[in-house]
C-alpha cells in the first residue's frame, strides 16, 4: 500500500489528468451503455477523487466538470425524458456543485496532510530533520550501499556544557543556540547529507558517498567552525563527536546510530570536545 501511494505521488500532473479524463470517458461509456434507470453517480467520483488529491486542485476541478458532462451525456443519449429541457441544466448543474465541493474538500485535506507530514518530518525547534524521518532515510541509505556498495559515514555529537546554559541563560538562549549550530551546520553540509536532531542535544549526521578521508577533512573544518561560532556567540560549549564510515553494513539503523554513539562516548570519557574516527567493516 505505501509502495502504491509512493508510486502515485510520483506521477506528473499530465499523468493524472489523462488518467482521470480516461476513467471519465470510460465511466461516461458504461453509464450509457447501462441506462438512465441504473444510477452510477458514485463511481464518478472515482477519478475526482484521484486527481484531485494526486494532481491538485485545479486538475482536480477540470475533472470535476468533465465528470458533470460525461453525466449529462450519458442521461441525455440514454433516452431519459424529462417533462421541461431546463431539468438537463438544472440536474447537470447540481452535480457538478456536488462535484466541486468534493474536490474543495479533498483538496484541503491533502494540503493538512501534507502539512502534518512535513512536521513530521522537521524538529520544530531547531529546523533538522526529525528522529523519525532520520532512521526512514538511514533505512534508504542501508538499501542504497546494498546495490552500489558505497561507502557513506555516519556522525554521532552533542554539545558539552549544554545544559550550563540552560541553567545560567535559560531554554530560551538553549533553543537558540541550537538552532543556530542546525544553521551553522547545513550551510556547510551537501544538500544530500541528513542532519537530524535525536533528541536534547544530541544529533545525528549522516553522510552518503562519504569515504575516511572525505569524511576527516569535512569533519575537522565543521568541528573547528562550530567552536568558533559558539566562541562568537559567547557560548562556552564544545562538541565531541563519534564518526563512524560504514564499508560493510551493521544489521540495523540502531546499530549504526550505537556505533558512532560509542565513538562518541569515547571523546566524552577522555575529556570532551574532539572527534572519534572509526571505520566499520563487518
Amino acid at each position: 500500500m505505501v509502495n502504491l501511494i509512493s508510486f502515485f505521488n510520483q506521477r506528473s500532473k499530465i499523468f493524472w489528468a489523462s488518467t482521470g479524463f480516461i476513467i471519465v470517458v470510460l465511466m461516461g461509456l458504461v453509464d450509457y451503455l447501462t441506462g438512465y434507470e441504473l444510477s452510477f453517480s458514485l463511481f464518478y467520483l472515482i477519478p475526482i477523487a484521484l486527481v484531485a488529491w494526486f494532481g491538485g486542485k485545479r486538475l482536480g476541478l477540470v475533472i470535476s466538470a468533465a465528470s458533470a458532462i460525461a453525466w449529462f451525456s450519458a442521461d441525455f443519449l440514454s433516452g431519459n425524458r424529462y417533462v421541461h429541457p431546463s431539468l438537463y441544466v438544472w440536474n447537470t448543474l447540481i452535480r457538478l456543485g456536488f462535484f466541486l465541493v468534493v474536490t474543495l474538500l479533498l483538496s484541503a485535506l491533502q494540503r493538512a496532510y501534507q502539512f502534518n507530514q512535513e512536521l513530521a518530518q522537521i524538529d520544530y525547534v531547531t529546523g533538522a530533520v526529525s528522529i523519525r524521518h532520520f532512521y526512514e532515510l538511514a533505512r534508504f541509505e542501508s538499501g542504497r550501499f546494498r546495490r552500489y556498495q558505497h561507502p557513506f559515514s555516519l556522525v554521532y555529537f552533542d554539545l558539552d556544557n549544554f545544559k550550563a546554559v540552560n541553567d545560567r541563560l535559560g531554554h530560551i538562549t538553549g533553543d537558540k543556540l541550537l538552532r543556530v549550530l542546525v544553521e551553522n551546520i547545513q550551510q556547510q553540509i551537501r544538500p544530500t547529507d541528513v542532519l537530524a536532531r535525536l533528541g536534547g542535544d544530541e544529533f545525528a549526521l549522516l553522510l552518503p558517498e562519504t569515504g575516511e578521508e572525505q569524511i576527516k577533512t569535512l569533519i575537522g573544518q565543521l568541528h573547528s567552525s562550530l567552536a568558533n561560532e559558539m566562541l562568537r556567540k559567547g557560548w562556552m560549549v564544545t562538541l565531541s563527536m563519534g564518526v563512524v564510515t560504514f564499508t560493510q553494513l551493521p544489521k540495523s539503523v540502531d546499530d549504526m546510530v550505537r556505533l558512532a554513539d560509542a565513538a562518541m562516548y569515547s571523546v566524552k570519557t577522555n575529556g570532551k570536545n574532539g572527534v572519534c574516527y572509526r571505520i566499520y567493516n563487518g
